[in-house]
Parts: structure tokens; sequence; C-alpha cells
């Protein structure tokens, strides 16, 4: 029979979460705080239920696991030892299952649906198994982005270009990536600033460019804003804030406001220059090409959002010219 475990249990642990909410019979990761939902804009506390880069991690010796869930579609990931994911589809589930898991004790991960709104209800280790808390002592990083640090295309929660880039540089990893709501809104500053960190990156300018919520007067300016907000606590934090990926018919084509994803580049790295000039020496600015550029078109099926094979180009294209290069 297997023993199911209280989803309170101080031996599980939570990572990537900002906050959890319980409601009897369940628990759901979210990525702002829940009690303050309502400060957020409604887009934003929309993705920010939604679990990328949350994970439920433990010691145990158990060869098989499982347990009930609600879950609004996507994968359920099982990484081992920070190993390679495996996974389990939850369309139509209200359960899940892993099992052949290696012999011996070992650090599990369960990586909640990164696109989709996902709920705990009960977790269950074979009869006799063990069950141990894991402090992840990795160090600590946390990226901000749009829809593409979200991933909603990646191949599993656990395949999103960030995860990949934090298992190729082993590290803990904080995913604040919402479609469509990436703003350089001061709350999200806020919460980069009050978290600890070791490491920090923001991708901006996409989401501003669609939405035309700032134009050439205000987006340096918020840029410059947002860094020293985080920097309030994290002085001396390596942080790498990255321009838009390359999406062709958006490079030349100006927007509302004027803005094209050429001159949004060039105002990223103007804005990274002058943060430096004022003595931020471990600010970095990384070009969006870099990570992505026009070689990769053949994994950009709409022209702005990368496949599942561009978003794990893209995240060891990061872990190459950013993480190897700046956390260090």
């Amino acid at each position: 029979m297997p023993q199911s475990i209280d989803l309170r249990d101080d031996r599980l642990s939570w990572q990537g979460v900002i906050d959890l909410h319980y409601e009897d019979g369940w628990v759901q990761p979210w990525r702002v705080p829940y009690a303050e939902r309502g400060l957020f804009f409604q887009g934003l506390v929309e993705g920010a239920a939604k679990g990328a880069g949350a994970r439920l991690a433990f010691r145990t010796d158990a060869r098989e696991l499982e347990g009930d869930c609600e879950a609004g579609g996507g994968k359920l990931d099982l990484i081992v030892n920070h190993g390679e994911p495996v996974s389990f589809a939850l369309e139509g589930q209200t359960s899940f299952r892993f099992g052949d898991l290696p012999a011996g004790e070992k650090i599990v991960e369960l990586w909640t649906p990164q696109a989709a709104v996902f709920r705990l209800k009960s977790l269950k280790l074979p009869d006799g198994a063990s069950l141990k808390p894991y402090a992840d002592e990795r160090p600590k990083w946390i990226t901000y982005g749009s829809s593409i640090t979200h991933c909603g295309a990646a191949a599993s929660p656990a395949q999103t270009w960030p995860a990949v880039a934090a298992r190729g540089a082993n590290l803990n990893l904080t995913c604040l990536g919402f479609g469509g709501q990436c703003h350089l809104d001061s709350l999200m500053a806020r919460i980069m600033r009050d978290r600890p960190a070791d490491y920090l990156s923001i991708k901006v300018g996409i989401n501003i460019y669609g939405a035309k919520s700032l134009g050439p007067r205000g987006f340096r300016q918020a840029i410059v804003g947002f860094v020293k907000i985080v920097r309030e606590k994290h002085p001396q934090t390596p942080f790498v804030v990255c321009s838009p990926i390359w999406s062709p018919p958006r490079e030349t084509e100006a927007n509302a406001v004027g803005f094209t994803l050429q001159g949004m580049r060039a105002e990223v790295e103007e804005a990274v220059a002058a943060l430096q000039a004022h003595g931020d020496k471990h600010l970095h600015y990384v070009n969006g090409l870099d990570l992505f550029g026009p070689e990769l078109k053949e994994f950009l099926p709409d022209n702005l959002h990368p496949d599942a094979e561009g978003y794990r180009r893209l995240g060891r294209n990061f872990l190459e010219k950013a993480a190897r290069k700046y956390f260090v």
C-alpha cells in the first residue's frame, strides 16, 4: 500500500516559487505573492498562477511515486539527481505515476507545467520508502521576461530555455517569465530585489514593442529604474540584461510609438552602458541576436516564439554566452 504524504510536510521543499496557496486538499505554486495578487496587472496574475520553473523537491529511496492532481494540461516532469527529465502528459488526467526510479537514495524533483495551472492534491510513495528534506544549495538564479521566457511551446517544463541553462550551469532557478506581461513593472523589480539571488537576468523589449506600453521617452528610463530597484538589495550580484531575440517582421517595422526591435536593442544597450558608467561594474549586456538570431529561423515558426527545439538552443546559447561568461 502506498503511503500518502501530507502536502505540508516540512520534508517537502518547493523551489522556484514565490508563494504557495493551500486549500483543503491541494496546494498550488504561485509566482507572485498570493495575498498581494490584486496589486498586479490581471494578465500577469493569470501567468503567475502557472508554474514555470516551479518544482517539488525531496530525497527518497522510492523506486516509484504517484499522486493526484488538478491540471489545465501540459506535462509534469520528473528529474532525478539533476539529470534529464522524464515527462508525464497531464491532459485529461487527474493522477500521475512515475516508475522505474533508480535504486538507492536520490534527489527527486517534480516540475509543474510551465503554461498551465497545476494543483497537487496528493503525493504517494511506496510503503516503507524514505522521505528526507532536500536543501538545494546550488547558486540561486532569478530571470525575468516575456512569453519567450515563459516558454509555452517548450517540450516540457524542464526543457524551457531557463531550465536548460540552469541545468547546464548547475543553478537553482526561479523563472519570472510571463506571457505578454514583461513591461518592467516595478512590482516585479521588488520581487527580484527581495529574493535571495546569486545571479540575475532580465530579457526585455518584445512585450513593450507589441503592446506599445513604453515609447522612446520611457523605455530606457524604465530599464534603469528596474535595475536600480533590484540593486537596492543586490548591489554587486552579477546581472545580465538581454535585448529581444530575432523576430523578422518586427526588426525594421516601427510600432505605433516608433520603435523597431533594432531600435530597442540599441536602447537596452545604452541603458546598460549608462548604468555601468555610473558605477555598476557587475551589470552586463547580452544582445538577443546572440541568443537567437536569423541562423535559427527554422525554429521560429510564428516569427516570434521559438519551438521546442528553438527553446533548447536558446537555453544552450544563454549558457555559453551569458551564464558561463558572467555568472562566476
